[in-house]
């Protein structure tokens, strides 16, 4: 099993899945049939701990026609998560937080290949580990 290292998270990967880090600190997700694709976005809060209000905030003024939030555990994070379709896309998306950090997950595929990955992104999300912090 491969493993996606950040400098702040992990995240295990199923043998059939890739990832690829962009420029921009992005991190890309997909299987080899290139049904849909992750997209992973870090945020860091300057001070104090993300709390699950504040962050359902956040998802509200960031996807405003999202609707049908649900509370998620994924791993080490906890947040909320929506789907909905746009244009000719089903789309997932996940805001979830551990202390001060704040990841925006999306999923995107073809509309007409809705769920045929979700249990598979589900058990990817699952695995989510904040990264040991440096010895100081």
């Amino acid at each position: 099993m491969n493993v996606v290292e950040t400098e702040w998270w992990t995240m295990a990967l199923a043998p059939e899945w890739w990832a690829d880090v962009e420029e921009d600190g992005t991190v890309l997700v997909a299987d080899e049939d290139d049904v849909g694709c992750l997209e992973m976005t870090t945020l860091h809060k300057t001070d104090g701990d993300l709390g699950q209000a504040e962050l359902r905030q956040i998802a509200a003024a960031e996807s405003p026609a999202a609707a049908g939030w649900q509370a998620v555990n994924c791993g080490d994070f906890a947040g909320w998560s929506t789907r909905f379709i746009e244009e000719d896309a089903a789309v997932r998306e996940w805001y979830l937080a551990a202390h001060g950090l704040l990841l925006f997950v999306s999923y995107s595929c073809d509309s007409d290949n809705r769920g045929m990955d979700d249990a598979a992104v589900d058990a990817l999300l699952d695995t989510l580990a904040l990264s040991e912090p440096a010895p100081g």
